[in-house]
């Protein structure tokens, strides 16, 4: 059995644990919180995230969690499991069901496994390294189209409301909003269905990319593996492969170098 294979099927179980939980309150119109950054957390998002990470604890005792809604807890094995409750909370409010449940493993520096569960729509997107993606327990991979022109590229939100989170902590947004802008003129389809859900279209070959000008390590993590292991490229705007710098780049191999030449930025 591959390494990760374990891990992974615990996160599939995991994710879909904490989905089953988000559909006792899709479709209600749940109350609505702000958090600090002014983002909307509900009842679900919290029940959620709590009921994985009692899983976790239950099954990994001696790792570490990082989840949006309850923060860090510390582990002694050096590795950590990081969770976003809901990824799209907008978009699950208002009862439209591209929201998913993200649950990603760190080891390392690295992320190792990576599940992207849409409850509403009962779609699972998973991986772990070396054991490729797949898509409802089929294998799946990027898609092959090579012309910017032909492609479906989606992101999270227009780029006025990303703008509009532009500020001092990051100089960079606006320059990485207006590239943004860029690619989407060129694109065949550009949409902004986004969150979690565009990074589950390119690795399905449903879409060719996935552009996020800003995002949380928890946004990121589970994605990298699932975008990875499908055949595709991850990296932040500057072209490093990583999940930990804010935003973040997703492709086919074939459109790499003209989306991220199209999207380049300077500093």
């Amino acid at each position: 059995m591959a390494e990760w294979q374990d891990e992974l099927t615990e996160a599939i179980e995991i994710a879909e644990a904490g989905g089953a939980v988000t559909l006792d309150w899709f479709g209600t119109r749940p109350d609505v919180e702000r958090k600090a950054d002014r983002s909307p957390v509900t009842v679900a998002d919290r029940e959620c995230e709590r009921v994985m990470r009692a899983m976790i604890r239950e099954r990994f005792p001696d790792d570490g969690i990082l989840g949006e809604e309850a923060g860090e807890a510390g582990g002694s094995s050096g590795r950590r499991w990081i969770l976003d409750p809901i990824d799209g909370t907008r978009s699950f409010i208002h009862g439209v069901p591209l929201y998913g449940v993200m649950v990603g493993l760190e080891v390392g520096g690295e992320t190792v496994v990576g599940v992207l569960h849409f409850p509403a729509l009962e779609e699972t997107v998973a991986a772990g390294r070396g054991l490729g993606c797949s898509f409802d327990g089929e294998p799946c991979r990027v898609s092959d189209t090579p012309a910017l022109e032909d492609a479906l590229v989606v992101t999270s939100g227009d780029a006025a409301a990303i703008s509009r989170r532009a500020g001092p902590g990051d100089p960079g947004l606006a320059a990485r909003v207006e590239a943004l802008r860029r690619v989407a003129d060129r694109a065949g389809t550009f949409r902004t269905w986004g969150d979690c859900y565009g990074y589950a279209l390119v690795a399905t070959g449903r879409a060719e990319a996935m552009l996020d000008p800003v995002l949380n390590l928890w946004d990121a993590a589970a994605a990298r593996p699932v975008i990875e292991e499908a055949g595709g490229v991850f990296t932040d705007w500057a072209g490093k492969p990583s999940h930990e710098s804010g935003h973040v780049i997703a492709t086919n191999v074939a459109l790499t170098d003209a989306i991220r030449s199209t999207a380049k930025v300077t500093a």
